[in-house]
């Protein structure tokens, strides 16, 4: 039995628009070297899925950066005097310090339990990123050193495999300004343009949209998240299925860089 979800549109009596989300439960915990494409493969047999025109792949960035090899052994690591200073003032491990300021390029912000950083990616996010859930006592897993290249990769097999146009999407999970709780994002995309820009097109009475821009990478990560959850769901990747406007916006050299806000007009940083 899949684990699913079913979302129906309905814009008039004749017209249902739908969305299918569905989990592959067939993943196995990963290690360094682990085929990811192949687990995927694999993992859709089991589950006798087809991939289709349109289809999009959504996985966790922890199951990519375990098998990439791309892990932090926190007992390893000696923290340095600035490490150890915003420890104290962060109230976090000075070892799990020293490895959120190796992956970051600038601290942003300390505060209790928290260190805002822009990542060597160019993501603002909470200790650059780095989970230490999922992974064995001692370990953590920062993001992967290239979720773009990742995601591409396993596309690119993929629709060799099926025949078929496909888009991969890399997720993590993260916070955002002003808001509680923690949410589905992109950090890797290769396939589909993440950020739809649609100015230029009209509302419901005819006005020109002057700057609207979607954040569907975003949008798409947020909904995976729904099944892939954040504790011992056990679904590192998941299938969106129905998505209408994949056509419109694929493109397969895109990567996640649209959706970085430049940092001169980053009013929180100035």
């Amino acid at each position: 039995m899949h684990t699913t979800l079913n979302f129906l549109f309905f814009l008039n009596s004749d017209d249902i628009m739908s969305i299918e989300l569905i989990g592959l439960e067939e993943i196995p915990l990963v290690s360094q070297g682990d085929d990811v494409c192949e687990l995927i493969k694999e993992a859709l047999n089991k589950q006798n899925i087809t991939l289709q025109h349109g289809d999009i792949i959504l996985i966790a960035e922890t199951l990519i950066s375990k098998a990439e090899g791309n892990v932090i052994k926190l007992g390893d690591i000696i923290p340095s005097e600035d490490s150890i200073i915003i420890a104290q003032k962060s109230k976090k491990d000075s070892k799990l310090v020293e490895a959120i300021i190796q992956e970051s390029r600038e601290v942003v912000a300390v505060g209790p339990d928290f260190i805002i950083t822009e990542t060597k990616h160019g993501f603002v996010c909470a200790n650059s990123g780095i989970d230490e859930s999922n992974v064995d006592e001692g370990l953590a897993t920062p993001m992967p050193e290239n979720s773009d290249k990742s995601a591409s990769i396993i596309r690119e097999f993929l629709e060799e495999e099926y025949g078929e146009e496909l888009a991969v999407i890399i997720t993590d999970t993260q916070g955002r300004a002003f808001r509680n709780g923690a949410v589905g994002v992109a950090i890797g995309c290769s396939g589909i343009i993440p950020l739809w820009r649609r100015a230029g097109e009209t509302d419901l009475y005819g006005r020109e949209l002057q700057t609207t821009e979607v954040a569907t990478g975003d949008e798409l990560a947020a909904a995976a998240s729904l099944l892939m959850g954040q504790a011992n769901e056990g679904i590192p990747v998941v299938l969106i299925r129905g998505f209408e406007n994949f056509d419109q916006l694929r493109d397969t050299t895109s990567g996640i860089s649209p959706l970085l806000r430049p940092k001169e007009y980053d009013v929180f940083r100035k």
